[in-house]
């Protein structure tokens, strides 16, 4: 499937305008429910698979974030052929206890998955966790990279993010968001 109409699909599905608080607070009249693109498969698939290029060389593992970048980091496993990790918010107090859960990451290169960027602040905080359990990251993908401050965020952390589509990219797709 074409980028082009990649995108348009991708607004055609999940873009919403109204007033909708962002995680950072913020009142935003845009929103992309990224749920409703990873909840179509075919859509899925297609996304994982251009992304799939984006996966910088040298990535041993790929993380997803808790929640929507679980979805994406399953497709985009299954387009690379690497294993995955799942990165929860926080360790469970139960079971393994784990933060992150699925293949090691301990002393391995890991890129960071996630659905939508908007300030990057949790793709930091997931970021400086997996560190502390020793992965080595530099990079991070997203579907949609909101262009709010994410990607200055990530690289005041040493993270460079990749995005498969930028608002901007979104916005020539043939609609124009509110803004």
């Amino acid at each position: 499937m074409k980028r082009d109409h990649l995108a348009r699909q991708v607004v055609a599905t999940a873009r919403l305008t109204g007033d909708f608080t962002l995680r950072s607070g913020r009142i935003a009249h845009e929103y992309f429910d990224k749920y409703q693109f990873e909840a179509d498969p075919v859509l899925l698939d297609a996304l994982a698979e251009q992304m799939a290029d984006l996966v910088p060389d040298g990535t041993e593992v790929l993380a997803g974030l808790e929640m929507g970048g679980i979805a994406v980091v399953t497709a985009l496993g299954r387009h690379t052929g690497l294993p995955c990790a799942f990165v929860r918010k926080t360790a469970k107090s139960y079971g393994t206890a784990r933060l992150a859960e699925g293949a090691a990451v301990n002393g391995r290169t890991v890129l960071v998955v996630e659905d939508v960027v908007t300030s990057g602040g949790q793709v930091v905080l997931s970021t400086r966790d997996l560190r502390d359990l020793g992965a080595r990251v530099d990079a991070a993908v997203c579907v949609i990279d909101r262009q709010e401050g994410g990607a200055e965020a990530l690289a005041a952390e040493g993270v460079t993010l990749h995005a498969l589509f930028t608002r901007v990219d979104l916005d020539r797709s043939g609609r124009t968001p509110a803004s």
